[in-house]
């Protein structure tokens, strides 16, 4: 079978045999009839086997037939890399040059603009990774109402990203009237259950059993200590005849300080992983598509889908936590029928790592030994061993601690330095001095000391330690050094600042002389004690009948007596005098009722009275 009886259209026909491709591969046979029927797929095959040709080139003779619009994409590819996304959208241009067909790569570390301006002119297929076009659709530049067709390729790299939630999203904004294409190397159950939620009766077609391993690959695993990892890989790297090799490590961390070494060393090296800028990893990827760099240290992120073509090589300089991993990492070597080989590097406690990788490919790595490097045994119960410090045991003393010369600080070595520095010759008689190490002293005997008690220092110690240095330092030390002073605080001691006297006009309070003026005008005893008689509370016509005669004024007085103005405010009295609040207004209460016979006795009384008064 060749691909003329897959029912492709001539313009693509040409641009494969351009390519060199005669023969369709298994999963291009079944997969690339069943898209054009327009039906689901769910396709899985082991890496390195065709999967992107077997959804690009059906795609490209379904979008030949119409037009796209503005922001109005007609089909979208998702990826869970960058790399990846490239590497598709590379293909698509590869397999479409015969097609007036628009393509946009939306991924990050790109510009935004460019983007947008492709969007803008119209695309026929977006190629994206699912962050970017998320943050596309919400911005307001993308529309996908009239997307037909989408594809999710590597969807368990997908699982293992964590970028199903925001794949489940781009399903809800996809109209349900859609074709989907779902592909995967691995099918675990979580890979499952999202097919069957986005696809609706799928064709499924498996090429070969979930993870398994290319036929033409030697495996090898060395158990080493993890001292001696970097020493082993720089050995395998030399012996082997490497003409490019991949080298997975499980941290970003890890392929730092990994690329660091191997340059140290004169490998011709580079490195690619998550945090680096975008343009850094395309640069990098090209450099070793194109033989400049031998060696690639990276992490995951270059595990799938990247098609290096003639991979001699693959080291796995950490073990892999997940067995799937192990799977897409030797798959970049032994790809389109040629000869691999994968080294894994274990240490002891990685062995429940090993056994589930070996369950996974349903084989068991052999173990290998490497010169020079000492070979241990795998721990399957999962402990962590000690790790160890370093190689050589530091040798002690079987003394006693008491016995043991005391060390001398780096202060002391120092001033020894200078000391013998600043001696005039080599044969001048030297002075009696104690030796240098001095036995040292019990716990009881240092705990009896003061703290910072010098009297048993000899004085030969204090004259050594002051040699080397200059004048000036020396006086600043002894200025610091002095004990005769006494130290001087704000506990029994009061600054000086705090006994100055404070003017008493920062206070608010007049000066003296002020005061002394200001006395004589002040109230006499008599007018100041005079007060306001009590009011009290009286109706109105008992207060006219008890209101004695108005007496004669004196024409003497004058009329106008001069009011003696108020002292200002002193000490002793107030600065203002408070005005005497006037007295409540009493209430008018009601005169009490009389009894009846009291009113007949008032009558007969006026009557009485009338008697009297006309007689």
């Amino acid at each position: 079978m060749n691909f003329a009886d897959l029912g492709l259209s001539e313009d693509i026909l040409k641009a494969v045999a351009d390519a060199g491709y005669d023969t369709p591969t298994p999963i291009q046979s079944q997969a690339i009839p069943s898209v054009l029927m327009a039906r689901d797929i769910l396709g899985c095959a082991q890496t390195g086997t065709g999967k992107t040709a077997s959804f690009t080139l059906p795609m490209l003779d379904i979008l030949h037939h119409g037009r796209a619009r503005m922001r109005m994409p007609r089909s979208i590819i998702l990826e869970p890399t960058r790399e990846l996304a490239t590497q598709v959208a590379a293909n698509f241009d590869t397999y479409g040059k015969y097609m007036s067909l628009s393509k946009a790569l939306i991924i990050g570390g790109e510009s935004f603009v460019e983007q947008q301006k492709i969007l803008e002119k119209g695309a026929d297929v977006i190629i994206a990774t699912p962050g970017r076009l998320i943050d596309t659709f919400e911005r307001g530049k993308l529309l996908l109402s009239d997307c037909k067709l989408l594809v999710i390729d590597e969807a368990d790299r997908m699982l293992d990203m964590g970028f199903i939630p925001d794949i489940e999203k781009i399903v809800n904004m996809l109209p349900k009237q859609r074709q989907t294409l779902f592909f995967s190397a691995t099918m675990p159950k979580e890979i499952r259950r999202l097919a069957d939620k986005f696809l609706s009766n799928p064709k499924e077609i498996t090429v070969s059993p979930p993870s398994t391993m290319a036929t033409t690959v030697e495996h090898k695993l060395l158990v080493m200590d993890e001292m001696d990892k970097r020493e082993a890989l720089r050995k395998l790297v030399r012996q082997e005849d490497v003409k490019n090799a991949f080298v997975f490590c499980n941290r970003k961390k890890d392929v730092d300080i990994l690329f660091k070494s191997l340059t140290k060393h004169g490998f011709n090296a580079g490195r690619m992983h998550g945090d680096l800028v975008q343009s850094e990893r395309t640069e990098t990827l090209d450099k070793f598509k194109s033989g400049e760099i031998t060696l690639l240290i990276c992490s995951d992120v270059a595990a799938r889908g990247i098609d290096v073509a003639d991979v001699s090589h693959v080291f796995n300089f950490d073990v892999p936590f997940n067995a799937e991993d192990y799977v897409h990492r030797t798959g970049r070597t032994g790809r389109a029928g040629r000869a691999g080989k994968a080294f894994m590097l274990a240490v002891p406690e990685d062995g429940k790592l090993v056994a589930a990788i070996n369950k996974s490919i349903n084989m068991d790595i052999p173990l290998t030994e490497l010169e020079g490097i000492e070979t241990l045994e795998l721990d399957f119960t999962g402990k962590k061993r000690r790790v160890k410090k370093s190689r050589k045991a530091p040798v002690r003393d079987a003394s006693p601690r008491n016995d043991r010369p005391a060390r001398n600080s780096n202060r002391d070595d120092r001033a020894e330095r200078d000391a013998k520095a600043t001696t005039p010759a080599r044969n001048e008689p030297k002075q009696d001095a104690a030796p240098a190490q001095q036995p040292r002293e019990n716990a009881t005997q240092r705990d009896t000391k003061p703290r910072n008690d010098r009297s048993s220092r000899p004085a030969y110690q204090d004259r050594d330690r002051n040699a080397g240095r200059s004048s000036s330092r020396r006086d600043r030390d002894d200025r610091y050094d002095r004990d005769d002073k006494p130290v001087i605080g704000l506990g029994d001691h009061v600054p000086a600042f705090l006994l100055t006297p404070v003017p008493a006009s920062s206070l608010g309070k007049p000066r003296a002389d002020e005061v002394e003026k200001q006395a004589p005008a002040k109230k006499s005893p008599a007018k100041a004690t005079r007060a306001k008689p009590a009011r009290t509370r009286t109706s109105k016509a008992a207060a006219k009948k008890e209101a004695p005669a108005p007496e004669a004024k004196d024409e003497t007085v004058a009329p106008s007596a001069p009011v003696a103005t108020p002292a200002p405010a002193t000490e002793d009295a107030p600065a203002k005098e408070e005005k005497p609040k006037a007295a409540r207004r009493p209430r008018k209460k009601a005169a009490p009722k009389k009894p009846a016979a009291k009113k007949a006795e008032n009558a007969d009384a006026a009557k009485s009275d009338t008697a009297t008064s006309e007689s």
